[in-house]
């Protein structure tokens, strides 16, 4: 491939963020699920031959999208000389994904065509799926193997033709087989619509492969980061966030943000961060990677492609055994619980570099709900998991948003659309007004959400609600936002188990508020 002029590459990029986003949109409009379809829990991404993540879809969240970077490079090495056309590769393994079952990754490789079919890169996904057997969404599993089922590296589909055993192994470990095939079906069609894509812009541009290109593209957004990097002053500055956790476990996260210029690079260590909980709030590696590397680029250089480049420069640590670098079989379940307090300690730490650009804390961990039980004509249902945020941390010149998924980027799911589902009825749904922390820039408020269900049996809720004793902290002497709130039947609860609730129950929850910045001017 000749050498690409600034025009040129502009166009062929274009065209790889339309393929990847186009796929991307494709998967959230036929998938099954609930938090796929309407909350937008999905990342897509497109990957060289080498295993690299090139480009990703304008949607999707960073746990999602910088985990599938690390599972599309591992997948690659692992199947390195034994794929074919028609081939779909599948993982859920949480240290090599996204961290925990829930979440299945599928990469499928692409070849151009010809007589010979050479790889020329993969398609990529990972979405939240409905159900995976095992204890459910909540952190009351002992260890990874009672949260469900787990799929090794192997091939779902192998020269276009679906693995029969790997298939009724699958639909015999989950409660909701119809949803994850549903689910399944959406990541496979989707794939195979990006490599199509893909193909055919090889062969409208003359390219026998993307590799030049995406060498060019890759090596220009790392180019940049480093440059930006070498803009920040050097040192080494410090960040600690502390929070309860389902069961009132209090966790401490600390971060050492270390900006070298001189390399163009950042390390952020984790040291003295909490150990591993007994619980399933523990997070992979991975997963705190990706939450971390989200911390950075947003700050730094949000405006440049989100790929190997731009990642490359930032480094990550973390003590093996922490609760943020945890080894098997820690469970990991309700790993964001703590995975989305990631960036909260290197905020604090890039406030002492970049305070324009940073933010206050924030609410963190979305507040995760799941239900089974039976409707009242005996038909027995699982509900999808569906989520709530608080208020999101306030910036330097700005409040922060209301009731925002912040650093997730989820949505909810329209209640409509639960009730539907199932036989929930939602009482209330409204912010919580005054619950953002005051400042020069307040915080933004949370939101109260009450709901009972409509059954004349016993139900089960695993409910994972998280900062209910203490509220997100302000910066610059702004005011902390309140803490979160959650009861059935007015009485308080703090469990981290699955709990059996009885007809007529009434669950109530108030999301905690955002940080407020700067002290309150009168």
């Amino acid at each position: 491939m000749k050498q690409l002029d600034g025009i040129e590459l502009e166009i062929l990029w274009s065209n790889l963020i339309g393929i990847v986003s186009e796929q991307a949109k494709a998967l959230q409009r036929i998938a099954f699920s609930p938090i796929v379809r309407e909350a937008g829990d999905l990342a897509s991404g497109l990957f060289d031959a080498k295993g690299r993540m090139v480009a990703q879809a304008n949607t999707g969240t960073p746990g999602h999208i910088n985990s599938l970077a690390a599972a599309g490079g591992h997948l690659h090495r692992l199947f390195a000389g034994n794929i074919a056309p028609g081939d779909v590769i599948i993982t859920n393994d949480p240290w090599l994904s996204a961290g925990h079952f829930f979440d299945i990754t599928l990469l499928s490789p692409i070849f151009n065509e010809g007589s010979e079919p050479k790889l020329i890169g993969y398609v990529g996904s990972t979405i939240h799926h409905t159900d995976i057997g095992g204890y459910g969404i909540g952190a009351g599993a002992r260890d990874v193997h009672e949260e469900g089922l787990w799929i090794p590296p192997l091939k779902l589909y192998e020269r276009g033709e679906p693995s029969a055993m790997l298939h009724d192994i699958i639909r015999r470990n989950v409660r909701t087989p119809d949803h994850v095939f549903g689910d399944l079906a959406a990541q496979v069609s989707s794939g195979k619509a990006g490599g199509e894509r893909l193909v055919a812009m090889c062969k409208r541009y003359g390219l026998t492969d993307i590799e030049a290109l995406s060498d060019e593209i890759i090596r220009r957004s790392e180019l940049a980061t480093r440059a930006a990097i070498r803009k920040l002053k050097t040192g080494t500055f410090h960040g600690e966030s502390r929070f309860d956790v389902p069961g009132g476990e209090l966790i401490t996260l600390k971060s050492a943000v270390t900006i070298d210029p001189i390399a163009g690079e950042i390390l952020i260590d984790f040291a003295g961060s909490s150990a591993a909980s007994p619980t399933g709030i523990n997070v992979v590696l991975n997963y705190t990677h990706a939450y971390s590397t989200f911390a950075i680029r947003s700050c730094l250089n949000p405006e440049l492609p989100n790929n190997h480049g731009s990642l490359a420069p930032i480094k990550v640590a973390a003590p093996v055994g922490s609760i943020v670098n945890a080894v098997y079989p820690a469970p990991v379940a309700a790993r964001h619980v703590v995975g989305m307090y990631v960036p909260m300690p290197i905020l604090k730490a890039l406030h002492q570099v970049i305070p324009d650009r940073v933010l206050a804390e924030g609410a963190g961990a979305v507040w995760t709900f799941q239900i089974q039980g039976k409707r009242q004509d005996g038909t027995p249902f699982t509900s999808s998991m569906f989520s709530y945020s608080g208020g999101m941390g306030a910036r330097a010149t700005k409040s922060g948003p209301d009731a925002t998924c912040y650093p997730t980027g989820i949505a909810a799911v329209p209640i409509e659309i639960l009730e539907a589902a199932m036989p929930i009825v939602f009482d209330q749904k409204e912010l919580r007004v005054g619950s953002g922390g005051a400042g020069r820039s307040r915080g933004g408020d949370g939101q109260i959400i009450q709901f009972h269900m409509r059954t004349d049996s016993s139900w089960l809720l695993n409910a994972v609600a998280s900062r209910i004793d203490e509220g997100p902290e302000g910066l610059e002497g702004g005011a902390p936002g309140a803490g979160g709130k959650f009861s059935v039947g007015g009485k308080p609860i703090n469990e981290v188990r699955k709990m059996t609730m009885q007809a007529g129950d009434v669950v109530s929850l108030e999301t905690p508020g955002g940080g407020g910045y700067g002290a309150p001017t009168r």
